[in-house]
This record gives structure tokens, C-alpha cells and sequence, in this order.
């Protein structure tokens, strides 16, 4: 079987070790090189801990494995303007993981505009410390929500501070979950 894993590596702009820490369970980067590689066999097993880690579907590691969503770099953009890349290099389409949720924006707030998309991993309690500084969704009673930035958290209560200004800091006590912004889509 002929892989993309690499090709898919770079463009999620990780490194081996990015990878091999992401598995479930973590991996070595000399483990991850040779599946690369084809030193050794990649199995169905390791071709789906590599996509879950590298976030794309199985079916985008392999070479004609399906419909590839990926777009060829034209160019790269940097301090001295824009310049061919010096490999070919790939973008490959991002695909949510299990259990993401997504917020949609109607209005400008803090730095979102309207009609941006947020992408985000839910999260249980015991990993609510993941979040810390980051903007976050918090389910409230009935059907409510809280949207703003994790600052602090304790035992058993978050602090979150509103992303608009003048916003005063809201307590929530025991949310059953919260769903942490790790993506944003943006039309231009």
C-alpha cells in the first residue's frame, strides 16, 4: 500500500513528534518515519491512529484511496513576499472530529466577525484545565450558552470573561461540558 502520510504530515505543518504524541496511544517519531517511509508495513490499525492524530479520514493516506481533498501550494506568502514553495507541498481539507461542535457568528465579537464559523473540540470536566485562556462554549440551563474566554478555573467553577468589551466575568459552577475553539473558517 502506497501512503500519503508524509505528504499529509507537512501540510498539517506537524513533525514527526507533533504526530507520534497525538496517537492514541503515543507513539515514537522513529515509528511514524518508518510507516512514512514503508520500512514498515502500515497496517489498518496504524493507518487510523495516524489519520485520528493528523485529524483527516484514513482514506487520505492512501494513495488513490479515494477522493483526496487536498489543493496543491502555489505559493507561500512570507516577510519578503510571495515565493514558490521549495518542494511541492499539499493543503488538505480539514475534517471535524468525533463529538466537534460548531459556533456560528451573527454579529462581530472581540476578534470574530459576523458569519464566521468556529470549529470546536468538546470537552468533559476532567480536561476542562486544556482550555485555560482559550475561547470557549459553556452550556447553561435551558438551552442557554455562555461564549467567551476560560481565565480560570477551580474545583468545581469556571471563570469566563466575555470576548465584548465592558463584559463582566461570568462563574459557571459544574458545567457537564464545554466545547473549546480550535478552529476558525472564515470567507473572505
Amino acid at each position: 500500500m502506497i501512503t500519503r502520510i508524509r505528504e499529509v504530515r507537512r501540510a498539517r505543518g506537524m513533525t514527526l513528534d507533533d504526530v507520534a504524541r497525538a496517537c492514541d496511544p503515543p507513539t515514537t517519531p522513529q515509528t511514524i518515519g518508518r510507516l512514512e517511509t514503508g520500512t514498515r508495513t502500515v497496517s489498518l490499525v496504524w493507518l487510523n491512529r495516524i489519520a485520528d492524530a493528523l485529524g483527516v479520514d484514513a482514506s487520505d493516506l492512501v494513495k488513490g484511496g479515494g477522493d483526496e481533498a487536498d489543493m496543491p501550494v502555489a505559493a507561500v506568502v512570507g516577510a519578503n513576499g510571495a515565493h514558490a514553495p521549495k518542494r511541492s507541498s499539499i493543503v488538505v481539507a480539514p475534517r471535524p472530529k468525533q463529538g466537534a461542535v460548531a459556533v456560528t457568528l451573527s454579529a462581530g465579537v472581540g476578534d470574530y466577525r459576523a458569519g464566521d464559523e468556529l470549529w470546536c473540540e468538546t470537552l468533559q470536566p476532567e480536561d476542562f484545565g486544556r482550555a485555560l485562556n482559550r475561547d470557549v462554549l459553556v452550556p447553561r440551563p435551558v438551552g442557554r450558552f455562555l461564549f467567551g474566554r476560560l481565565i480560570n478555573r477551580d474545583e468545581e467553577r469556571l471563570q469566563i470573561l466575555p470576548l465584548e468589551a465592558g463584559g463582566r466575568q461570568q462563574v459557571v459552577a459544574n458545567p457537564p461540558w464545554i466545547a473549546m475553539a480550535v478552529k476558525l473558517v472564515r470567507s473572505l
